[in-house]
């Protein structure tokens, strides 16, 4: 098992692939998934890769994980929601930050590559292209509607 959002970087899916399959990976078996997205993991980013001026969207749903576990990572904050911490924002640059937090939604800006986890939000800091990253809790669909509208009437 490995997080999607954790394979871009060996580095990354390294940490991921151990930290997801406690004692049941051996290392020639991490090794051979490494080897295999290392081989893909280019190409796979050349599809999806934004041009220049544009940014990458992603959406993710979550159980467990929220805007308190980024907190420490990030550079800047806005929590207007405290109360709603599984939903956030979380955007690689500056001027999307600056927009997002005159929103009513809590938001985070991530701005550097390290620590690397292999995640788009790093990848996107050290290529140097937008990226934003709605989260939500599992099964609030209104949630996400109503953030991506707001981000959708709100940024260029």
């Amino acid at each position: 098992m490995i997080d999607p959002n954790r394979l871009w970087s060996r580095v990354g899916a390294e940490q991921n692939l151990k930290a997801q399959n406690p004692g049941g990976a051996d290392e020639a078996k991490v090794q051979a998934v490494l080897r295999f997205l290392d081989h893909h993991r280019e190409a796979a980013l050349r599809h999806f890769t934004p041009p220049p001026g544009s940014r990458l969207f992603a959406l993710h749903n979550n159980r467990d994980y929220s805007v308190n576990d980024e907190l420490s990572a990030s550079d800047k904050t806005s929590i207007p929601q405290p109360d709603l911490p599984r939903n956030f924002f979380l955007c690689t640059d500056l001027a999307d930050f600056d927009r997002l937090k005159q929103s009513p939604y809590n938001v985070v800006l991530q701005t550097k590559p390290d620590p690397d986890d292999g995640s788009l939000s790093r990848l996107a800091a050290r290529r140097g292209f937008r990226y934003i990253n709605l989260e939500c809790a599992i099964g609030d669909y209104q949630g996400q509607m109503d953030r991506l509208l707001w981000l959708e009437q709100h940024l260029p």
